[in-house]
């Protein structure tokens, strides 16, 4: 097996037994004993593939042998199998008709990064956000009994998913309805228990064998008619089971419990999951694997090697995602984060399980005490900012936007109703390339400008970042700055907190007829379009409160105004604009530049902006067009 970055296979290996198992059916026609080889077969193949291509491996590397058993032991895709998140699917799509597309993996029209049901029958649920498992495999238990189908419904979630409140709120609803069911939780960072080893393999299987429920059953339907047997007998049970496994939380929810047992055992897995397969009611299954399991750098550090850029064929050594040359929005947003807590011991910082790529590792560190890392539970992390500034704290809530769509009821219910001082620092805003439309921040400049109060920035390079974030924590009520993944222009960066004047645009070129209205980082694409047809450019750095005098000024002065942002038109900045010279009855030509109605599918992101007409190209195409119009 592969140990080393040496040992990840330049060319595609042989696969023997992976050449038969193309499909579930393929797989299930070969024998028992053949599946740890194809298990290890599959294994080079994902490092392979992710090897040429780039993308989270760390994750599949540690369900092979779990996907294999699932697989082999469900008739797929009758029976319905969700996967949480998705980080892990990708052994999935391999052996599901997808190994030779697997090429094409996180690029422009081939294999998504997530399962999604548009593109295998295999994947039944499409995913990205964490925690929809269990609710979405409930429903299709649901829905298999009204149709009076026998078909099997399993979700597969982590340790790290099941933290999300939405998880529990399936977990405690299933039992109610009695669903026929199967929950595998993953547990692959032993947050839950160490308990794993011969003896718990053991139970596990007693305890899943139709032989232990038909016992069970049938002690119940004698001792039920002794006055308080039955409820002895079956505390005696729980107890002796609390005693050598872990699973009292789920069992006291109303679930079979069973586990834990080891992931990378695949007679057991697949003994165990024969016989939890047929069992009636709420089952639950908890099995330990390592993530990045068979290659040595990714079990030393799984969130490092989460994911990896694509291998250089030529070099032996390679490495996990190179750091760009520049800083990163994330880690000036970081860097500013350590400096205001050392101005304002009243702030805080919290993060919905983002430590790492929100870059506030070095606040955790420097700033134990005011760093709260809620783990994936982004409406808890939104109320308890709201908790806190009720109390004359100063929250900073460091969250992806996409993610930020799940706490949008905290957002207004709970924070902006209040008038509370709590500060968004908004990360991934606007495309975000290979992972695709369930990671895209598309939508928060529309969802975010309605909410009355709000305070609604968008920095054009490293250095408005820094002074929005100033802004946002010195203003009385709730703000939000949105920054994109990756670099920016590099732009020289001033090492003061001084906050920016609420509400005032800048115009960075001034020029005729045209003038560009720019929300975010297009700035630098709209000021080099500038050039060519003597444009005026704008930036307009607040989208609420809207510097509505300068687009008064604008529109006095050009003949066109075009307005561009990285957010959904519908609803966005550019919609400010124009809602506002309605409400003043100026007649102007607006031209308005953003994401279309559509979600737009994974690539490159310099592929997405030129798809979208927001790259300079487009910019230019766009307003040239117009102006023939006009």
């Amino acid at each position: 097996m592969p140990t080393t970055f040496k040992e990840i296979p330049r060319e595609r290996p042989s696969t023997p037994l992976l050449d038969k198992a193309a499909t579930p059916d393929g797989l299930r026609r070969l024998g028992e004993a053949e599946l740890e080889a194809l298990a290890d077969e599959l294994r080079l193949e994902l490092l392979y593939t992710v090897g040429q291509t780039g993308g989270h491996f760390g994750a599949g590397l540690g369900v092979i042998e779990l996907t294999v058993a699932l697989h082999y032991v469900f008739d797929t895709p009758d029976d319905r199998l969700v996967w949480d998140v998705g980080h892990q699917a990708y052994p999935h799509k391999i052996l599901t008709g997808r190994r030779e597309k697997m090429s094409t993996l996180r690029q422009k029209g081939g294999v998504a990064a997530f399962p999604r049901r548009s593109e295998s029958e295999y994947d039944t649920f499409g995913v990205g956000h964490s925690s929809t498992s269990i609710s979405a495999a409930l429903g299709m238990a649901i829905a298999a009994r009204l149709q009076g189908s026998e078909r099997k419904s399993i979700a597969v979630i982590g340790d790290g998913a099941l933290t999300a409140g939405m998880a529990f709120e399936a977990l405690n609803h299933a039992p109610e309805v009695n669903a026929d069911m199967l929950v595998i939780l993953n547990d692959n960072d032993m947050s839950i228990s160490r308990n794993v080893g011969g003896l718990s393999n053991y139970l596990a299987k007693i305890l899943s064998s139709r032989t232990y429920a038909s016992m069970r059953e049938g002690s119940k339907k004698v001792l039920s008619r002794l006055p308080g047997a039955w409820e002895i007998a079956r505390r005696t049970e729980e107890y002796a089971k609390g005693m050598l496994v872990p699973g009292t939380l789920f069992e006291e929810l109303g679930w079979n419990y069973i586990g834990p047992i080891d992931g990378h055992d695949l007679p057991t897995l697949i003994a165990t999951l024969r016989n939890m397969r047929d069992l009636k009611g709420p089952q639950f299954l908890h099995v330990v694997t390592k993530k990045g399991k068979g290659f040595a750098p990714a079990e030393v550090d799984p969130i490092g090697y989460h994911a990896i850029t694509k291998l250089d064929p030529l070099n032996a050594p390679a490495a996990a995602p190179k750091k760009a040359s520049g800083p990163k929005y994330s880690g000036v947003f970081g860097q500013w984060l350590c400096d205001m807590a050392d101005a304002d011991e009243r702030l805080v910082g919290i993060t919905p399980a983002m430590k790492e790529g929100s870059d506030l590792v070095a606040f955790s560190e420097r700033y134990p005490d005011r760093y709260f890392d809620v783990a994936i539970a982004e409406q808890h992390a939104v109320t308890l900012a709201a908790g806190m500034a009720c109390e004359g704290a100063k929250p900073v809530v460091a969250i992806y936007s996409t993610f930020l769509q799940r706490g949008y009821d905290q957002l207004i219910h709970d924070v902006a109703v209040q008038n509370l001082d709590v500060l968004f620092a908004i990360d991934r805003a606007g495309l975000v390339g290979e992972d695709g439309p369930t990671h895209a921040g598309s939508f928060d400049l529309s969802y975010l400008r309605c909410i009355p109060g709000m305070l609604v920035m968008t920095p054009s390079d490293e250095n408005e970042l820094r002074k929005m974030l100033s802004t946002g924590h010195l203003f009385n009520g709730p703000a939000a700055v949105r920054y994109p993944r990756g670099t920016g222009p590099n732009a020289v960066i001033d090492s003061s907190l001084e906050p920016l004047e609420i509400g005032k645009g800048i115009v960075r070129r001034q020029g005729s007829k045209v003038a560009m209205l720019v929300f975010g980082v297009q700035l630098a694409d709209a000021l080099k379009v500038a050039e060519k047809l003597d444009a005026t450019v704008v930036d307009m750095r607040f989208v609420k409160p809207l510097d509505e005098a300068l687009v008064r000024e604008m529109a006095a002065s050009h003949d066109l105004l075009a307005t561009i942002e990285e957010n959904a038109i519908m609803g966005g900045a550019g919609a400010a604009v124009s809602e506002f010279l309605a409400r003043e009855n100026i007649l102007k030509s607006v031209l308005h530049l953003g994401l279309p109605d559509v979600y737009v599918e994974h690539a490159k992101p310099a592929q997405m902006l030129s798809e979208c007409g927001l790259d300079a190209d487009g910019i230019e195409a766009s307003i040239t067009e117009r102006l023939q119009k006009i």
